[in-house]
């Protein structure tokens, strides 16, 4: 069963009986995941956005958009509308086939893993989470790698607040980091 499946058949009951809601249209969701990646070197070199193109359109099965600078920074030697990133935006039964991934395959590939942060969300029940480096994704290949880059995943959820956005992706297994009191 698909996590889509699962989310749909267990976890929506599941969680009506945790928050105490009647109707399943009141359960949080996953509304969108934006994976983001900066690229400084994009406004020197053309080729590099082919190729993390690639990369992210690999991890993510969608074609990624170029970001463009909204203003000049003199400081940066950044131009206005000169590329310095490329984003994807995942919705749907994709954001649950890329989340099932994300859970079971990618993080615990991650050296030293032991949970993601649960304080990363955003007061409006969002949670953000950065790759280190685009080789924990087992379709990255590699030797086409030329160098090691890292990126934001952003998971939107239409909770209100974090606790309820937490309880989601708990029950979606998320690997939360537990929580230990130093003395």
């Amino acid at each position: 069963m698909s996590l889509f499946e699962k989310y749909h058949k267990e976890i929506v009951p599941s969680l009506q009986k945790k928050l105490g809601v009647k109707s399943p249209m009141a359960v949080p969701r996953i509304v969108k995941i934006v994976i983001n990646i900066g690229l400084k070197e994009a406004k020197d070199d053309k080729k590099i956005l082919e190729v993390v193109g690639a990369q992210i359109e690999a991890i993510s099965g969608q074609k990624p958009k170029i970001n463009h600078a909204k203003k000049s920074i003199a400081g940066f030697k950044l131009g206005k509308g000169q590329p310095i990133g490329l984003s994807v935006t995942i919705r749907d039964k994709r954001a649950y086939t890329f989340l099932e991934k994300l859970f079971s395959i990618v993080l615990p590939r991650v050296r030293d893993f032991n949970g993601v942060d649960p304080k990363c969300f955003d007061g409006a029940g969002n949670y953000n989470l950065g790759i280190s480096e685009q080789i924990v994704f087992s379709e990255i290949d590699f030797a086409k790698i030329d160098k090691s880059r890292g990126f934001q995943i952003t998971i939107v959820t239409n909770a209100k607040d974090d606790k309820k956005a937490k309880l989601l992706l708990e029950e979606l297994g998320m690997p939360f980091r537990k929580e230990t009191l130093l003395r």
